[in-house]
């Protein structure tokens, strides 16, 4: 088996998932909330990260300005995102599809917060020590989820599919994918292997829907000011994501068979009457929210 880079929630690509589940935390706070995660909280309290990870809105209040700027712009931006992702899976369980896989699935928590039809399995995908820390907590919560749900630790660069069908994925049931937050950390050719292997593991009936960072970011990701920004989060973005050799994957799954349609984050933004500033309020300006249905 290759040996591949490992990382916890505060090291490396897992650190960003601590910085979403903090964006959610503080998203949660607003009485216009699109997003409610009262787990949230949770991780970041068990977490012992290395930069000061907000837990509340007062907290972020006491940051520097390039930190609250990078902090508020991006619980924002989550709120939206979330949104409109929940209504993706919530429209594809009501349309009869029970099983959802959600690779990268991080510090996720829909299996928990969401209200799910009876028959619904979910299957979380993501490094062993990541998704052994998240149950932890929700372990000691005493929560538990309101689906079947199905934790796979394995790397997305090894033989996911296999680890996903070890743990009960049937591949002859229609199935609701979630790439949300991951693509940019993909190079282009493990994008197209991603999506190939989603497509052959897809029957028809199956939904997707995946969150696509145009690389005409790039400029802006690479600017000095935007990477003292992520800073803030304990990582440089400019670092860990790819864009070279990178296109719209919209056309790659309509080639295998998907219908699919796409719209631009800021657009979803203003449907929801959320307005997005500040640094992540201009990444989002090449952001584009695909989904697609077999």
């Amino acid at each position: 088996m290759p040996e591949f880079e490992q990382w916890d929630i505060v090291t490396g690509v897992g650190l960003t998932a601590l910085g979403v589940a903090a964006g959610r935390a503080l998203e949660t706070e607003r009485a216009d909330r699109l997003v409610s995660d009262p787990w949230a909280d949770a991780f970041l309290a068990a977490a012992d990260a290395p930069v000061p990870v907000p837990r509340r809105r007062a907290d972020v209040a006491r940051l520097s300005a390039v930190a609250r700027d990078m902090w508020t712009s991006m619980a924002d931006y989550l709120g939206v995102r979330s949104q409109f992702f929940d209504r993706f899976l919530m429209t594809a369980a009501a349309g009869g599809i029970t099983q959802v896989v959600v690779p990268a699935a991080g510090l996720d928590v829909r299996a928990f917060r969401l209200e799910w039809p009876p028959g619904v399995e979910l299957f979380e995908i993501d490094q062993a020590r990541v998704l052994e820390f998240k149950d932890g907590v929700l372990d000691r919560l005493g929560t538990r989820p309101r689906c079947g749900r199905h934790v796979v630790p394995v790397d997305l660069r090894d033989d996911w599919p296999a680890a996903l069908r070890g743990a009960g994925f049937d591949p002859g049931r229609a199935t609701a994918w979630l790439a949300e937050g991951l693509l940019p950390f993909l190079p282009a050719a493990a994008e197209r292997l991603f999506f190939d292997r989603i497509s052959r593991l897809s029957a028809p009936g199956s939904r997707l829907a995946a969150e696509h960072l145009a690389p005409s970011v790039r400029p802006l990701v690479e600017d000095p000011a935007f990477r003292a920004a992520t800073r803030a989060l304990g990582v440089d973005l400019a670092d860990l994501w790819h864009f070279d050799g990178k296109a719209d994957p919209g056309g790659a799954l309509t080639a295998d068979g998907w219908d699919v349609r796409s719209v631009p984050a800021h657009q979803v933004a203003a449907a929801y009457r959320r307005e997005l500033h500040g640094v992540m309020g201009r990444t989002v300006e090449h952001s584009r929210f695909l989904t697609a249905e077999r």
